[in-house]
């Protein structure tokens, strides 16, 4: 053990040292590749352990980024109780508070009437005294006061006039040997700024209608889960299906919105663009008004113009592009899940912690993949990095043999890997260490 630990902590250095100097050197094809390996928020999960079955160790030692803050026991344990088999808590807040914001901004609207609903969005975050739990937030709107919704994920500030977060905390995770993190090495990142939030005042309260006096109820709130029971994302989902069904109890259990149970439909994105839209037109036909997903960044893209011409809202805890910052909605599409420029700047701190000379960046060809791939190297590069030390490398999304990547990647000789992907990510670090591509942790297991 010891002959071998010093072999790859002198490899590490030479590796360093060689790519410092702006060359790939041949390397010995009898030695390893030590490299630090990091992931994002797609992949720091520990659903990866079980499409790593046979391979322990694979993962010691790689290091990510996701939407993360420090989640109460007490939260963790009631999303338990809607799913006992949970093994992580990915975009949990972000799902509840997505549909905190709906239900909030209907009974404000006294209406669920989406192209309604959507002017109150913004302001249930930005304006007014601060609220953080259902039954509260309820009482202030049902009252006429302004208020800011401050739920799990949104602690921070509120929503731009974007309609996303203007900032948020990021979690560094940590990989064990046993392909699952450690939660005891987390630490937490901010990213953005409050400052950005909307100043824009909140549309007035109107008053209730007079149902007594023979006023229609609107209809109850309906809301639609597009996100993934199938597809590459799925495994990423039950957090995000357990945390929206359990806003909707509570809704519920603090009196529902205008006065009516709030209705779950469940549905499936997929994660393919024409099964979502299948499931978009299936919510319309039901009289969905708000809709939370899509899941991906690409799919939730696919559908945008699809829910603005139908006059729904769409609220996605988890699509980050910064591409969806500019696309066409008529005012109808948010996220709670905030913009990857974001989580670029807080992937760059953790990647330059360690001081590497040569990043090589692997990412899906996709909307999520491709945004942040551009983000993390500008944001390396503003970092000191030479732009000579940023490798850009990218994969089409229906590859399952990464045998080519990985040999690019070693005869590329990086110093250290980032990969940008989904589920594949389990085959990309097999292809690697089969090429004597790793961490150290990785060789060492």
């Amino acid at each position: 053990m010891g002959s071998r630990t010093s072999m790859v902590v002198a490899l590490i250095g030479v590796t360093a040292l060689m790519a410092g100097c702006g060359t790939s050197p041949a390397l010995d094809p009898g030695k390893p590749l030590v490299v630090h390996l990091y992931g994002s928020d797609a992949n720091m999960t520990n659903s990866l352990k079980d499409k790593l079955a046979g391979s322990p160790g694979l993962l010691a030692g790689m290091v990510g980024t996701t939407p993360l803050l420090a989640l109460p026991e007490s939260f963790q344990q009631r999303l338990r109780g809607v799913d006992p088999s949970l093994v992580d808590y990915g975009y949990a807040a972000e799902a509840y508070d997505a549909v905190m914001l709906a239900a909030l901004a209907a009974e404000s609207a006294r209406t669920t009437q989406p192209l309604t609903v959507a002017k109150y969005i913004v302001g249930a975050s930005t304006s007014g005294t601060i609220c953080d739990t259902p039954a509260a937030c309820l009482n202030l709107a049902k009252a006429g006061k302004d208020f800011a919704y401050r739920g799990v994920s949104m602690r921070r500030s509120g929503l731009s006039d974007t309609g996303e977060p203007s900032s948020a905390s990021y979690g560094t995770l940590h990989f064990d040997r046993d392909n699952m993190i450690n939660s005891n090495m987390t630490e937490y990142i901010g990213a953005g700024d409050e400052s950005l939030a909307s100043t824009a005042p909140a549309p007035p309260f109107t008053a209730y209608p007079n149902f007594t006096g023979g006023a229609k109820k609107p209809p109850a709130l309906k809301i639609g889960g597009l996100m993934p029971h199938t597809g590459r994302l799925a495994y990423r989902s039950p957090p995000r299906f357990a945390a929206a069904k359990l806003a909707v109890a509570d809704v519920n259990a603090a009196g529902g919105v205008l006065g009516q149970p709030v209705e779950w439909v469940d549905g499936d994105d997929g994660t393919d663009a024409t099964i979502a839209a299948a499931t978009v037109d299936r919510f319309i036909g039901l009289g969905v008004q708000v809709i939370i997903g899509a899941s991906s960044s690409s799919v939730t893209k696919s559908v945008i113009p699809k829910i603005a011409a139908a006059g729904r809202i769409l609220i996605s805890p988890s699509s980050t592009s910064d591409e969806l910052s500019a696309v066409a909605d008529n005012g109808l599409f948010f996220r709670t899940a905030p913009p990857d420029h974001l989580q670029a700047r807080a992937l760059t701190d953790v990647i330059m912690r360690d001081g590497p000379h040569k990043v090589m960046i692997l990412a899906r060809e996709d909307a999520y993949g491709l945004g942040l791939q551009k983000n993390v190297k500008a944001n390396l590069i503003a970092a000191g990095m030479p732009e000579s030390g940023v490798d850009l490398v990218t994969y089409q999304t229906t590859v399952e043999d990464f045998s080519g990547l990985a040999t690019r990647v070693r005869t590329g000789v990086p110093d250290a890997v980032l990969i940008l992907g989904y589920d594949e990510t389990a085959l990309i670090v097999t292809a690697l260490f089969a090429q004597k591509v790793g961490t150290f942790g990785a060789f060492n297991s």
